[in-house]
């Protein structure tokens, strides 16, 4: 298993700059986000994704996921991180989400990133069930599960908190209507402590469909919040240990977004904290 560190804690900082900070940090692998300031699909000029490659190159960084859940570059008002959503009840809305998608797994395909992520069908608007929602998702997504299977990048699924898919058994619910193998899951530790599912305990079941896992703790509230590992109330031995007995060798990726004052710190100690924990498990 190889550590890597989501480039969404360096919003104040150029992708450049960020690919320089994490890899100095002792991480072998990055989250890029799809998004301002770094990495956004629909305004990316062939120069900045030549930068991107080269300093990848220079301090020996590999991309571990492309994140394509969060489009502060929308700036919808409603909610300035992610939206528009997958089930958006505007047509207009959920094609911005669609197409995004679509440029995002061709900005992986062309930086060598395996795989992207994407939010799991967005807010159950009022009025619509969840069977009608998840039709909706299905609609919007098959256009992107087409593209992935050209540029051959896997397009994950992310379950979240208070959206269309929280639980691992309304993942597999959706999924089983997909026929392609280059769709699969974002393994979110903490969003599944987050709905009451310990993570150790999902690991093996869900091992067939997940791809990428994400990393951060939770506070013993359950409250949607991410924190540093060890800060927080999941057992985290427990849960690296259930993956390494499934034989995954992927990326373990922190996602500390809320630490963009501080992502050097938040980095570095996270850094430390699975560092040892991986030596103590006698992971390389």
């Amino acid at each position: 298993m190889k550590l890597a560190f989501s480039s969404n804690a360096y919003m104040h900082f150029s992708i450049e700059d960020t690919i320089e900070k994490i890899a100095s940090l002792g991480y072998q692998g990055i989250e890029i986000l799809a998004d301002v300031p770094h990495a956004w699909p629909a305004g990316l000029l062939p120069e900045r994704k030549d930068s991107i490659r080269r300093t990848l190159e220079k301090h020996k960084l590999v991309i571990s996921n492309v994140n394509a859940f969060m489009m502060n570059a929308v700036a919808d008002p409603r909610q300035p991180y992610w939206y528009p959503g997958w089930t958006d009840p505007e047509p207009n809305y959920r094609a911005i989400r669609r197409e995004h998608t679509k440029r995002a797994l061709k900005l992986a395909a062309e930086l060598g990133a395996p795989n992207i992520t994407t939010e799991p069908g967005g807010k159950l608007a009022a009025g619509v069930s969840w069977n009608d929602a998840a039709q909706i998702f299905y609609d919007e997504l098959m256009p992107c599960v087409e593209v992935a299977e050209q540029v051959q990048v896997k397009l994950l699924i992310e379950p979240e908190p208070e959206l269309l898919i929280e639980r691992f058994g309304e993942y597999l619910e959706f999924v089983s209507r997909i026929d392609s193998p280059w769709v699969g899951l974002n393994f979110d530790i903490g969003h599944a402590y987050c709905v009451g599912e310990e993570p150790q305990d999902w690991v093996a079941q869900m091992a067939p469909h997940t791809v990428h896992y994400h990393l951060e703790d939770i506070a013993d509230t359950r409250v949607h919040k991410h924190l540093i590992p060890g800060r927080g109330a999941i057992d985290f031995e427990a849960t690296v240990r259930a993956i390494q007995e499934t034989g995954y060798d992927g990326w373990l990726t922190v996602e500390l977004y809320p630490y963009i004052e501080s992502p050097d710190a938040a980095a570095r100690e996270a850094h430390q904290y699975l560092s040892a924990l991986l030596k103590k498990l006698g992971i390389a």
